[in-house]
């Protein structure tokens, strides 16, 4: 007598990614570089008759390590003012050590480019909303950041650049003449 079990492919696909593991792991994660300027030293408490205002700035970087390890740096700086004037300038590089798990090659990207950076961003958060208070101002608290917008820029940016040096290329001499 034969038995027969019926499978439900979703739990199939949950077997194989057990099998396969984690996607991404965080294997360390660290305070690369910071840097906070308060330009009105003394002056700060007299200064703060309005809330400050002003830009924030999210860039992410992707350093290879020995192979599947990557380094992904978040790049946050706020230079907030009130009016034109300038009452503090902080710069943060968060990074981590991260380990690709079996993905397939187009999920890499999106992985390293969306999810990593999404990792890291509470801590990024938080280091400056420290500082910032230390620094006598209100605590700066960022609101969450769309990676997935961000990925997307910088993708049409990549691939732009890609297809400019691609042309050049093209017209380019080859050899010495």
């Amino acid at each position: 007598m034969t038995e027969e079990t019926k499978t439900n492919p979703a739990d199939q696909a949950a077997g194989t990614q057990a099998e396969a593991g984690p996607a991404l792991v965080v294997l360390h994660q660290f305070l690369k570089d910071f840097s906070f300027e308060n330009p009105l030293g003394a002056e700060t408490p007299q200064a703060l008759t309005e809330a400050p205002t002003g830009m924030i700035r999210v860039d992410v970087k992707v350093k290879p390590l020995t192979p599947p390890d990557i380094e992904v740096t978040l790049f946050l700086s706020v230079d907030a003012k009130i009016g034109q004037r300038s009452v503090y300038l902080v710069e943060c590089e968060y990074a981590g050590s991260f380990r690709l798990g079996r993905v397939p090659q187009e999920h890499v990207l999106p992985l390293v480019m969306i999810e990593a950076p999404r990792l890291l961003f509470p801590f990024a958060r938080q280091v400056i909303a420290s500082a910032v208070a230390a620094g006598g101002f209100p605590p700066l608290l960022i609101n969450p950041v769309d990676f997935v917008a961000l990925y997307r820029d910088k993708r049409e940016e990549l691939l732009k650049q890609a297809e400019a040096q691609k042309a050049a290329s093209v017209g380019a001499p080859v050899g010495n003449a």
